[in-house]
């Protein structure tokens, strides 16, 4: 699965572990991610399905897109759509996506790559594999974020990062029995490449089957981890979680992840997705594609989406 790989992490900057006294987050639930299909019918998990927006805040929803092995002429994308108040973070471990937007800009992410789309004061956006990925099929594997931006920034202009899988910041835990990259926000010190309005941790890692990691967390952030693919546990407790079920953690200064020392045949190691975010703690209004704070700017939102102020497909 990881596009974004070493051969030996012990040759990887250490993450510090926590100092002496930190408090252990323990797991307040976990949940598991509904089964369902997005745009023109790619398959989709939604993460944070049934959690209780409090634990989320800032972050609004996250799909797990795939792991999907296309045959020739299956792969799917998005429609055009628009997007307000709000950022939208494209993480790719397998496979290709081609972004477009109707102010000009987009780009290619492929194995490893970030696509951080800023909505800002509004946007119309399409997602879609690239034709040589439709007509040859292949392996497609990825995530979309969405992450809220504070009252006084959802009328900013668009705006994207291209985050290269390149430039992730790579680093292992003390033991070396863990990959961690670093895509946005930080860690023991170490800063990822990924800015944010809102701040924000986002970590992809990769731990080896029978390893623990515990890690360093901003005790003001909330704390998620989302399974990507394995077996593992969440806490000092060892709450057992796993592919498609998000472990919710309560208040502390530290959190650790277990691989079990048995892993699934598909997945080497327990592949898992940290999140933890500052709440914004203001009004979330969430309708469709759009995120404000009140019913009159969702309403304002949509009238301008109808009235083609948020701009206009491009001609072919």
């Amino acid at each position: 699965m990881p596009a974004v790989t070493v051969e030996n992490p012990l040759t990887l900057p250490r993450v510090a572990a926590p100092a002496e006294g930190a408090q252990q987050r323990s797991v307040l639930a976990v949940s598991t991610a509904p089964s369902g299909f997005e745009g023109e019918g790619f398959p989709v998990r939604r993460a944070f399905a049934g959690i209780d927006y409090k634990h989320l805040d800032p972050f609004i929803m996250m799909d797990q897109m795939g792991e999907v092995e296309y045959q020739a002429g299956e792969a799917k994308g998005t429609p055009w759509h628009p997007h307000r108040g709000f950022e939208t973070v494209t993480y790719l471990m397998d496979g290709t996506f081609v972004h477009q937007d109707s102010h000009g800009g987009g780009g290619v992410i492929t194995d490893g790559d970030t696509q951080w789309m800023t909505a800002g004061s509004g946007l119309l956006h399409i997602e879609a594999p690239p034709e040589s990925l439709v007509m040859s099929g292949g392996l497609f594997h990825g995530l979309q974020l969405w992450v809220n931006l504070p009252r006084e920034d959802k009328m900013i202009p668009p705006k994207y990062q291209d985050i290269r899988g390149g430039s992730v910041k790579l680093l292992t835990s003390e033991d070396g029995g863990a990959l961690i990259r670093l895509i946005a926000g930080d860690v023991a010190g170490h800063e990822g490449p990924g800015s944010t309005h809102t701040p924000i941790t986002m970590i992809h890692m990769s731990v080896n089957p029978g390893a623990s990691v515990t890690l360093p967390w901003r005790a003001d952030f909330n704390a998620l981890a989302y399974g990507l693919a394995g077996l593992g546990s969440a806490g000092a407790e060892r709450r057992p979680f796993r592919m498609g079920q998000t472990a919710v953690f309560g208040g502390g200064d530290s959190l650790t992840i277990r691989a079990d020392e048995s892993q699934e045949s598909r997945s080497e190691n327990f592949e898992v997705v940290l999140l933890g975010g500052l709440p914004i703690r203001e009004p979330m209004m969430h309708y469709g594609p759009f995120v404000m704070n009140t019913h009159a700017e969702l309403a304002q939102a949509f009238e301008d989406f109808q009235a083609g102020r948020l701009g206009t497909i491009p001609a072919a």
